[in-house]
């Protein structure tokens, strides 16, 4: 995703100032007033910025993170806190990996690789987590399987048509047109290395500038060529390599969008594929149980999404590999029940409830689909979440549409057909751009003024990957984890809070901005940044803890 950089005003910061703890520290007290002020950051981002941008503070950065590094560093300190086990709820988790290793939650009542049920909880040597998918990995998307099953009623089944024709249509098209670019791009490489190859033996030389190509004087014709070609070329570099890398940069762009598309055709969208076969359960019968088995790891090279999650929100801190993970204290659950496609509600539903019956405070959701054939059971998975004071973080999905629309869905959700809440344990999260201004909502991002609650850092960032590599990845998949990580911080520093309590903590302390935001990427779909979510804001971990002190107090106070 290519962010354009804007010439925008900064953020002025007019709250009063208050203290807080021992040593007087001076913090922004919150709420927050609106911050629409001073010059911005014009520059791009630096290799090292943009590697935890996330992280930044806008006030000091002009970059809009979630000021975690000043939270460290001003408010946490050396403080240790409670421990809290966050469930990524997603694809398999490396759990080996070099920066996740160390905070992976283990199950001591499990000994491990009996194949036994030591600990009497429905799951055989569940030691780190489930795997609800078994060996599963390639899945339909719901309206798919909706077909191919024949499942829910007549207009269900007309609505699902209807989806799959259109997205199959766009799939094809899209695979064709990338098709086609990848091998004119590829043409032009070849192109340009054989009137490289010209230059270089007419000068006689294996570099060259420019102006040495611009003084070519010939009447050969194809060296003629030659010189046209590559003084066009210097246009878009300094040198022939440099340009070369660019174009071939592409081609691998076209690449991996021409894999992409391949996909969604060979599985999202093929009515004929069955992923779930391998498992021998049945997904639409609740009841059946003991599928899947106790290896929550990720089982195909191309399995990345649940590792990248886990590393926003606990890779281990300042051990001087890849990255720092928002929260400090915290071990990471790792259930499998997201395949590459449509998670099936079963899954999702009981991996809910095993995150709540092993501990789990936070659940991080990065998952989301249009059509849901049992969503009642993942509603009274949340409601039990929910009774049982567990917080679940939920993105808002990149469709780059309006949630509060009618005919725009994304499961799971916390409200029924009245549009009213049935718990408030779940928070919705949008995405952030690396840049405050215009741009600063990510293109993909879904939003809606009542069924998006807040905003955080979705766009590039750079987190774990399989194999103990890293890498960017944006999406609102990667929103929510940034929030579960300061949701976990609050949980453990302020344990007597509620879910509930945690939530609103971390919609009424975040910074808001009357500036006009694009959405999905459409100028004339522009709207003031704080009318496009519940609380009107982004997350701020600095400020969530101030308030997340000053509510405990409170309670603390309470007969």
């Amino acid at each position: 995703m290519i962010s354009i950089k804007l010439k925008s005003t900064f953020l002025l910061f007019t709250a009063a100032l208050l203290l807080m703890g021992c040593g007087s520290v001076n913090i922004v007290s919150t709420p927050i007033e609106n911050i629409d002020s001073i010059p911005l950051k014009v520059n791009e981002l630096t290799d090292d910025e943009k590697k935890q941008w996330g992280h930044a503070d806008l006030l000091t950065d002009t970059i809009p993170g979630m000021s975690i590094d000043k939270t460290y560093s001003e408010i946490i300190g050396k403080k240790k806190g409670a421990t809290v086990i966050v469930a990524v709820l997603d694809s398999g988790i490396d759990i080996t990996h070099e920066d996740l290793n160390d905070v992976i939650w283990t199950n001591k009542r499990e000994k491990p690789g009996n194949g036994k049920d030591d600990d009497g909880n429905g799951y055989v040597d569940d030691i780190h987590g489930y795997n609800f998918l078994g060996n599963a990995y390639n899945e339909q998307l719901e309206y798919t399987r909706i077909l191919r099953l024949k499942l829910g009623d007549e207009a269900m089944r007309e609505k699902a048509r209807k989806k799959l024709d259109a997205e199959y249509k766009k799939a094809s098209d899209a695979k064709k047109n990338i098709a086609a670019n990848k091998q004119q791009t590829e043409q032009i490489v070849e192109i340009v290395k054989k009137a490289d190859a010209d230059i270089k033996k007419h000068l006689e030389k294996d570099s060259y500038t420019k102006e040495e190509v611009n003084a070519i004087e010939t009447t050969d014709a194809n060296l003629q060529r030659s010189v046209s070609i590559i003084s066009q070329m210097f246009s878009y570099g300094d040198s022939i390599p440099e340009v070369l890398d660019l174009i071939e940069s592409d081609i691998e762009n076209f690449t991996e969008g021409l894999a992409y598309y391949s996909e969604k055709l060979e599985y999202h969208l093929n009515v004929a594929f069955d992923g779930r076969k391998v498992l021998g359960d049945n997904p639409y019968d609740i009841a059946d149980l003991g599928y899947g088995d106790g290896n929550p790891l990720n089982r195909d090279k191309e399995e990345s999404h649940g590792t990248h999650v886990a590393g926003i929100i606990a890779a281990e801190r300042d051990n001087n590999l890849g990255v720092n993970g928002v929260a400090n204290n915290v071990e990471i659950m790792s259930i499998r029940a997201v395949p590459n496609g449509d998670e099936y509600d079963k899954d999702v539903a009981l991996g809910i409830r095993y995150a709540v019956d092993n501990g789990a405070k936070i659940i991080n959701a990065s998952f989301g689909k249009s059509f849901s054939l049992n969503p009642e059971w993942v509603y009274d998975a949340i409601k039990y979440a929910a009774e049982n004071d567990v917080l679940i973080v939920h993105a808002a999905g990149n469709d780059g549409i309006d949630l509060d629309d009618p005919k725009n869905i994304n499961y799971p959700k916390d409200f029924m057909n009245n549009g009213l809440e049935f718990a408030d344990n779940v928070i919705t999260i949008g995405a952030l751009n690396e840049t405050y201004g215009s741009e600063m909502v990510a293109s993909f991002s879904n939003y809606g003024t009542k069924n998006v609650d807040v905003f955080a850092p979705g766009g590039a960032i750079y987190s774990t990957m399989p194999g103990g590599t890293y890498k960017f990845q944006g999406g609102t998949s990667m929103a929510a984890p940034a929030v579960s990580g300061i949701a976990a911080l609050i949980r453990s520093h302020f344990p007597k809070l509620s879910a509930s309590e945690v939530k609103q903590i971390l919609m009424d302390s975040g910074l808001s901005t009357k500036v006009s935001v694009i959405l999905d990427g459409n100028p004339s779909k522009a709207r003031p940044f704080d009318k496009i979510s519940k609380s009107g804001k982004m997350v701020n971990a600095y400020n969530a803890l101030i308030m997340a002190q000053k509510k405990s107090e409170e309670k603390s106070k309470l007969p």
